[in-house]
């Protein structure tokens, strides 16, 4: 009989916050399924000193594969914490993956997927949930769609297809753009724009209330309090006084997103 593990798989951090984030995820995944379920991440997390984590020590992916590889498992599924293909998924995994030949490691597919439309959901309520708080309001309600930013295309893809989704879930009531937080220099990376600090910059969402919805999976360096993303929003309040902005809760933190990795980790037993 085959010796196999799971493992819920995201980019890594060196924020606290990222990591009980994810082991709070891989719980609820192993609770859903019934499949044990540990987190690990790419990289970084680590070096998180472990008092910080609970006393336990945050686990990488080469570390983790090389720690059951000596343990005698033989395969190992990863369900990824991704939206898309990044490069860390597409590159970097196949390369540790490869150090460990006596391992079979198979990865599911990844959280954005054509005819599913819960993400977008996702999106759609936490957007919602904070319209509600804010009464209201003369239509259209402006809206910021914000993720990280990549150099690979396919990201950004993945960002306008939800952007174009969310905005037919929302209706006429709402004018929806999406925006990256950074992006890397060079005119071959102008698929990232707009930058979110370049779209609350021009109207209508350099003034009133701006929803910015939060295309990011867990919080740390860039989406927790006080991040890049919180900073871009109030540096725009400081330039256009009229403006203001108020940021949706993550994606992690919806329970349906539970329900999407439960069917990416069914759909490699099948």
């Amino acid at each position: 009989m085959i010796r196999e593990t799971v493992f819920l798989v995201d980019n890594g951090s060196l924020e606290p916050p990222a990591t009980l984030s994810l082991r709070r995820l891989a719980s609820a995944l192993s609770e859903r399924t019934g499949v044990t379920v540990e987190p690990v991440s790419i990289r970084h997390s680590n070096r998180i000193p472990p008092e910080q984590v609970d006393g336990l020590p945050a686990e990488v992916v080469e570390e983790a594969l090389a720690k059951r590889a000596a343990e005698g498992v033989q395969r190992v599924t990863v369900v990824p914490l991704f939206f898309g293909p990044s490069g860390a998924l597409t590159s970097y995994l196949p390369e540790v993956a490869r150090r460990f030949p006596q391992v079979e490691v198979r990865v599911c597919p990844t959280l954005h997927r054509k005819r599913d439309a819960r993400l977008a959901q996702i999106l759609a309520t936490n957007i919602l949930g904070v319209a509600i708080q804010l009464g209201t309001a003369p239509a259209p309600r402006a809206v910021a769609i914000v993720d990280h930013g990549s150099p690979a295309r396919e990201l950004t893809a993945v960002r306008d297809a939800l952007a174009s989704e969310v905005a037919r879930m929302l209706g006429e009531g709402f004018k929806v753009a999406p925006s990256s937080m950074e992006r890397r220099e060079g005119a071959e990376y102008d698929f990232n724009e707009p930058l979110l600090a370049t779209l609350l910059a021009t109207p209508p969402w350099n003034s009133g209330d701006v929803i910015v919805a939060m295309q990011f999976l867990q919080p740390g360096r860039h989406a927790g309090p006080g991040g890049d993303v919180a900073t871009i929003c109030r540096d725009a309040e400081e330039k256009s006084p009229g403006l203001r902005t108020h940021m949706t809760a993550l994606v992690g933190e919806s329970p349906l997103l539970i329900e999407i990795l439960a069917d990416r980790l069914t759909s490699a037993f099948l």
